[in-house]
């Protein structure tokens, strides 16, 4: 059985709900990543912040990054999967919510990230073109 930490990036970092954007921003440009999950005090999952959000949510209406925090954009109930998880399961999760991106848990503690680029590294052709299928459909 493949699992989600089978695939996973391993070595995801949070970024505190009270941190703003721009330190978001250089933390995902350190990392080369386009995603961080948000924690809460507690170092519990309380959002996803992505580039796009930054761009799109925060610069493009004209509000500064310094000033808006991680926790401002968390939006929604967050989506995760344990590292135990079979692979169909990673997929399903994926699919049904249309996300591209989703933080694995162990133990409570984050141990990694699954990306589209780990998808296609570890997937089948069939089952990647699905996903693709499914995420970007127009719903």
């Amino acid at each position: 059985m493949t699992t989600a930490a089978d695939i996973m990036h391993p070595g995801a970092q949070w970024i505190p709900a009270h941190e703003t954007l721009d330190r978001a921003a250089e933390l995902m440009a350190r990392l080369n990543v386009g995603a961080l999950p948000i924690s809460d005090t507690e170092e519990r999952l309380c959002g996803i912040i992505t580039d796009r959000d930054i761009v799109v949510n925060c610069v493009a209406k004209g509000l500064d990054p310094s000033k808006m925090t991680c926790g401002d954009m968390a939006k929604g109930t967050p989506r995760w999967i344990d590292a135990g998880a079979d692979v169909s399961d990673v997929l399903d999760e994926m699919e049904s919510h249309q996300i591209k991106r989703l933080p694995v848990i162990k133990d409570k503690k984050l141990v990694g990230m699954i990306s589209e680029a780990d998808l296609a590294q570890h997937l089948s052709e069939d089952q990647l073109a699905g996903f693709v299928e499914k995420v970007y459909a127009r719903r």
